[in-house]
Parts: C-alpha cells; structure tokens; sequence
C-alpha cells in the first residue's frame, strides 16, 4: 500500500468494466461504450480513435497498430495492423542518392496507414455495435475539439518542428505549437470518420480520401499510388511467449519488436534481481547491460514476419545464457554499434476488459512526433513515418523493399498465469518499450508491487551510449553507476508511459495508469 502521506495514485477498482489509457477522455469514451452494451474490443477501437485527437502528435488514423485480445477460455490472439511499404519504395535508389538512412521526414519513410484497416476488421468480427456507434465520439471530439492537455502540451514545440506544409496548416497555429487548454479541432478528420462509419474501410482507402493523400505525397515528391492505398489490409498472427518467475509474457510478434522483451527477461532470470534494491545501481546496471545486449539482438534480427528468419533462436535459453555470460558486475560494456534503423518514443497505448472478462490490449502510433510531418491538403490526415523503421543495409532482413513491412516498435503486452490472462498491459516510449515490459514484469514478480507501484517506479534506459536516469533515482546512485563507467543523463522528459489493468482472482479488475502522461483508469 502506498504512503497516504505522499503524492502518488491509488488503483482504481471495478467490477463490470475498466480502461487505462493516456488521456482522461479516451478513458471515459471506452467505459460509455462499455455501459451502452459494448465490449471490449468495441470500447479499444472508440478510445484509441479519440486519441488521434486528444494526443495528435503521438497517433491518428494515419498510422498503424498492433492488438492482442483474449475471451475467457480461448487462447489470445493477435492482429497486425501495421502497414507496408508502397511499391515503387527501393533502398538501392536511396542508397545511390547518398542516404545511409530512410530520411524521418521525407515521403521516403510514409509508409501506408494500416490502423483503418485493423480496426474495421476488429469491429466486424470481435465488437458488437458497429463503427457508426464506435466512431461517434471521436467525431464529436474532432469537430468540437479537444483541449490541449498538460502532457500533450509540453511535447507539441519539440514534435511540432517536424510539421511542414499541409501538416503545418492542420496541427499548429500558423507555426505556433498549441498550448494547455486551447482547443485544437479537426473538422477534415470528422468528415473521414462519418465516411468510415458509413461505408467501411473503403471510404479510407479508395475514392476521394485517399486521392488526397496520394496527392499530398506525390507533392512531396513520394511514389506512393492508390493501387498502395487499395490493397491495404490487416493480417492474424500467432502470439509468442516466454516465462519469468512463473509469470508468463505474451507479445505481438515481428515486426513488432516483442521477441526483445522476452530475450531480455530470459537475460535477467541468470542474475538474483529479487536480492538487490529494486531502486539500487546494482539492478540498474544488470537492466542496462542486458537491455544493450538484447536490443543488439533485436537490431541484428527483426524485421517483416516474412523476413525474419531467426526469432527462435532469438527466443531460446541457450542464446540468453550466452549473452547473460557476456555481463560484468562491476563494469558497462560499450554500446554494441547501432544500425541506422530509427527509433523514437511517440505512441499511445489503451486496454479495456469488460464485465464477460474479454481483455483487449492495443497500441497506436504514428512513430516519431507528428509523424512524418506530413499531412494531406483537404482532410488533414498526418502521416506516419514507420518507414524509417527499415535499414538501408544492403541484404538486411530489415532492408526497405516494395510492399514489405518495417520493423516496429511498437508492442503491445498480455500476462497469464497457469494459462489464464491475468493482465493486459501496454508500455508507450519507442524504443524503450522491451525495456519498460521487461522491468514491469519484474517488479510485479521479483518486488512484489501491485501495477500501480510497478509503473509508478523511477526507470532509468540504456539509449545507444548513454543510461538515461529519471530523476526519481538518488544521487548516490547516479555515482554508483557512473563509477561502473555509465555515461549517465537526466532525460528532461520523463520515460515513457503505461497502462494495466489486472484480473483479480476474486473477479475485480485493478486499473493502473501512468503519471507520466495526463490520462487516467476509469471503471464502473
């Protein structure tokens, strides 16, 4: 239990229905689907849509998703809903254009949204009141408008400098980045969703909406066609899972980067972690060291499910016992070299779980901040630039290619125990994402936290050559962890963000939200 005396947030109990996610608003949208009849999946899709709204810098229905969902008694399933590279994309003409990397700004990283295509297909076959219900709040919101909340605010000047034409226009104030409590509005957005409600992910994909966003590429100079746009779609895909402490974690597979998560968990099961201070260096550094050797792992081998050819291998005891033997005590190893794949920390994450115990866990980017930057002229729909998610490196599995998918990373995350989902949970940050999955389930397993506390606990994150420290650790730490030769920073922004909501055995669901961003659990 928490100290009363203390700032900090209590969970939030319910027992008919219960969502967590980034923004209060959302939060509240999921939970009246979720008394108007709705179920789960329902109350997801009309929450992650409004916070295309409510955080525009961090997601829209030009990005991409990925979704793991459960019933009771049924294994969980996963949905891929990120999209692919148009077809003229070829890193060789990149490549002999000088670039050593997929520019993040550029129509070169746009790659085609595939969120619309995924959550039309969630609704048809998992929700119950179809999308005309779902989308009505996000359409109310975007012609209304949201207020700027104190998070969304703090990050619009550094993302907003990615804006440019069209995206300019439609997300900021002639240049200005919006501010706490002005309202930003969408009216463009409102119109696709009408459509989208009324006509199904064709109105998204074909016709008048993607001519604008053809358009708007091919003004940028992007080969992007309609026939991209049309064959857009959503693909199943078959969880993989690995176990810590007796706790099982389930994630997405590739292209979503996942599989690091559990390869840095089977990295700490060699170290006592559960002996050390959970807010010490000695549990920083051993987080540290195996976070750079997984990530290493993940850099090397992730890409396309198409493409990738290792990920058992990735996945097995042995690997993780021989990068485990790799780890100093006492001393940081250098950062292994870094690709050229980008990574960044912009996304939004949402989970709900109704009163029939269907537990969905959703996350929903357009990668960096505003994505590409780019938007289209009449509707206003901001791009994602997934696309700097490939490598140009010549025969890499993540090599950018025509129609193929880039690595993600993005991961959303489910816990069961003996067989049983027990929690739904989701960790929003870019690349930090394995970090912050793996360091939540040992906190639930190796201290003993309730979800609250476990995401509420400072993090700190091996970022290329730096160990980037919040400033909820002691000073005393910061030296101990410079004394083993970490080049330590204090992140002006906080790491990250997370959202869980755990299924107690007596039936009642624990919501946990993270104050690193403005939203909230809420239940009834």
């Amino acid at each position: 239990m928490r100290d009363f005396h203390l700032p900090g947030r209590s969970p939030v109990l319910a027992t008919n229905g219960l969502c967590a996610t980034s923004h209060p608003l959302a939060a509240q949208a999921a939970v009246d689907i979720l008394r108007r009849g709705g179920n789960a999946m329902d109350a997801a899709i009309a929450g992650g849509m409004l916070l295309g709204l409510c955080e525009p810098h961090m997601t829209g229905i030009g990005g991409d998703c990925f979704v793991l969902h459960s019933r009771p008694g049924s294994p969980v399933s996963a949905l891929n809903g990120s999209g692919r590279a148009p077809a003229a994309a070829d890193a060789a003409a990149l490549r002999a254009r000088g670039l050593q990397a997929v520019p993040p700004h550029g129509p070169e990283a746009v790659t085609i949204p595939g969120a619309v295509a995924a959550f039309c297909h969630l609704s048809e076959t998992q929700g119950r009141l179809g999308l005309d219900a779902l989308l009505a709040p996000a359409i109310h919101y975007a012609e209304e408008g949201v207020p700027v909340a104190p998070r969304v605010a703090f990050d619009w000047p550094r993302a907003g400098q990615a804006l440019q034409g069209h995206g300019r226009t439609h997300y900021s104030d002639g240049g200005r980045p919006l501010t706490t409590g002005e309202v930003f509005r969408a009216p463009g957005q409102a119109e696709v969703l009408r459509r989208i409600a009324r006509d199904g992910r064709d109105a998204f994909y074909t016709g008048e909406v993607a001519e604008d966003m053809v358009a708007a590429l091919a003004e940028m100079g992007g080969g992007h066609t309609a026939a991209d746009f049309a064959a857009a779609a959503c693909d199943p895909a078959t969880p993989i899972s690995g176990d810590y402490a007796g706790t099982e974690l389930v994630e997405h597979p590739p292209n979503g980067q996942g599989a690091t998560a559990i390869l840095l968990l089977n990295i700490l099961k060699h170290f006592d972690l559960a002996a050390m201070d959970p807010f010490g260096a000695a549990r920083a550094h051993i987080e540290a060291e195996a976070t750079k050797l997984a990530y290493d792992a993940r850099n090397r081998l992730l890409a396309d499910p198409d493409h990738t050819t290792r990920l058992e291998h990735m996945l097995a005891p042995e690997t993780a016992a021989r990068l485990a033997a790799l780890i100093d005590p006492d001393h940081a190893m250098a950062a292994p070299a870094p690709l050229t794949e980008a990574v960044h920390r912009d996304t939004v994450y949402i989970t709900v779980v109704d009163r029939d115990r269907m537990a969905v866990s959703l996350i929903y980017s357009i990668f960096h901040g505003f994505g590409s930057g780019i938007a289209s002229e009449k509707f206003g729909i901001l791009f994602q630039n997934r696309g700097a998610g490939f490598t140009l490196e010549p025969g890499h599995p993540n090599e950018m290619a025509g129609g193929k998918r880039p690595m993600h990373t993005i991961i959303p995350a489910m816990l069961r125990a003996e067989g049983r989902v027990a929690m739904p949970f989701g960790v929003m940050g870019g690349a930090y994402q394995p970090c912050g999955h793996a360091r939540f389930v040992s906190n639930l397993t190796d201290f003993g936290m309730d979800p609250q506390a476990a995401i509420d606990a400072p993090r700190c994150f091996a970022d290329g050559a730096e160990l980037r420290v919040e400033r909820g650790y002691a000073d005393s730490v910061r030296r101990a962890l410079a004394d083993k030769g970490h080049r330590i920073v204090t992140p002006d922004e906080a790491i990250g963000g997370a959202q869980a909501i755990a299924i107690r055995d007596n039936g009642v669901l624990e919501g946990a939200s993270d104050g690193r961003k403005d939203g909230c659990a809420l239940g009834y």
